[in-house]
């Protein structure tokens, strides 16, 4: 089956962190239809592999492939650098990935001292060193967050241990003069707040949803896919935990009551 204009866009990522993404879309395409996946029963991708994400995220690409989608969002900046070129192989649709927005960080800054919160699988691909590797002379600091995914994942979003592990991963760039920080993990938008107080009210955050959302929008006119009626179906909300365990946890990120429906276990080929 040939994907349409009404047919709708599909997000996913290793847990609810896309949710961020997926409300900058709502925000930039308001008429079209979302599908979002949530593998939140393997969260988080940054501490399990790049093997690993990759087929996770093969295999979720194939379940919306079959709803079917028209164009894939890949709001997951871990599953972005391990897989988004397989992804790009093997499927036809436009291809939206996620990567930390250094670059918009580089043009901004004015002590020339940048840092990039991260998942751990994230820093160590190849992609980001890619990414960071044109601005040796400046400074990048990179810090890995271990432990911030599953605390964000378990609602903790000011609890002592968050507070804790944020005061440690911001030390370094602090301590080195950085007025702008990178939030490289879409989960990381849900603590901005705590990381702005921590951080400062002078250091600049950069968040990434934004842009992901114009490039979408750019990608779905440029191949006439744009959805133009006015009309919106709520989200499809897909999850690899259990739903009803969810059901309250999506709701608070999303900022409104959600269904969620299980991922089937096994997708077509």
């Amino acid at each position: 089956m040939k994907p349409r204009s009404s047919s709708p866009i599909g997000v996913f990522d290793s847990g609810l962190g896309g949710l961020s993404v997926l409300q900058h879309i709502r925000q930039q395409l308001p008429h079209e239809n979302l599908v979002y996946v949530a593998d939140s029963q393997f969260a988080p991708y940054g501490e399990k592999g790049e093997a690993f994400v990759i087929e996770r995220a093969l295999f979720i690409s194939r379940f919306l492939a079959e709803l079917p989608v028209k164009a894939l969002v890949v709001a997951c900046n871990t599953a972005t650098a391990a897989a988004v070129a397989e992804l790009r192989k093997t499927f036809s649709m436009p291809i939206v990935g996620i990567e930390p927005g250094v670059k918009p960080a580089m043009s901004t800054t004015k002590t020339g001292v940048v840092g990039v919160l991260a998942t751990s699988e994230t820093v160590r691909s190849d992609k980001y060193a890619r990414l960071v590797s044109p601005y040796g002379g400046q400074k990048v600091i990179t810090q890995p967050c271990p432990g911030l995914v599953d605390e964000i994942e378990a609602m903790n979003l000011d609890g002592q241990k968050l507070r804790s592990l944020l005061t440690r991963y911001l030390a370094p760039m602090l301590d080195a003069q950085a007025d702008t920080i990178v939030l490289g993990c879409t989960h990381y938008s849900f603590i901005a707040p705590l990381i702005q107080e921590i951080a400062g009210e002078n250091v600049r955050l950069i968040d990434t949803g934004a842009p992901v959302a114009v490039e979408l929008f750019r990608r779905l006119n440029k191949q006439n896919l744009l959805h133009l009626e006015k009309v919106q179906t709520p989200p499809q909300f897909y999850t690899s935990a259990v739903p009803a365990r969810m059901e309250e946890i999506f709701a608070q990120f999303w900022g409104e009551k959600a269904t969620i429906q299980p991922l089937p276990s096994q997708c077509p080929e």
